[in-house]
């Protein structure tokens, strides 16, 4: 069975992957939008938009990677504040997650798929409503 040590150090990895990911889609957003942007075929306010809220889930998920790298020191950092600081990266964990899922939404509202983004964004609605009531359970407890 895993300690909270373990799952605490693969939380450091995995976020960080995320982190790496969201900077992955935030370039590739770029890349391949921007071209876009100057022949008038995407929408300049939502690309900027969507631009802006790509760095919201990269800032959430690396922060998250760091209290959890914090969490994951049992000689350093006393229990309760390690248990704090689980709780905390599990919370940040959550908005990137939901951040980064309102994405596609906005990428296909920039160059003007209103159909598609309509699917994505009540997709993310969803999605949204069952982290609300499933997140409370599946947090870092408190205790140790």
């Amino acid at each position: 069975m895993a300690t909270r040590d373990d799952l605490a150090s693969a939380n450091v990895n995995r976020t960080y992957s995320l982190a790496a990911t969201t900077i992955a889609i935030f370039t590739f957003t770029l890349v391949f939008l921007y071209p876009r942007l100057g022949s008038g075929e995407a929408d300049p306010l939502l690309f900027q938009a969507t631009l802006v809220v790509m760095a919201v889930p990269s800032f959430s998920f690396v922060v998250a990677a760091f209290l959890y790298y914090g969490a994951s020191l049992p000689d350093r950092i006393a229990d309760d504040v390690r248990a704090q600081m689980s709780r905390r990266g599990d919370r940040l964990w959550l908005l990137g997650m939901t951040i980064l899922f309102l994405d596609p939404s906005l990428i296909l509202f920039t160059v003007r798929l209103y159909v598609p983004a309509l699917a994505w964004l009540a997709l993310w609605v969803v999605y949204l409503v069952f982290a609300m009531r499933s997140f409370p359970r599946m947090q870092s407890r408190s205790d140790g």
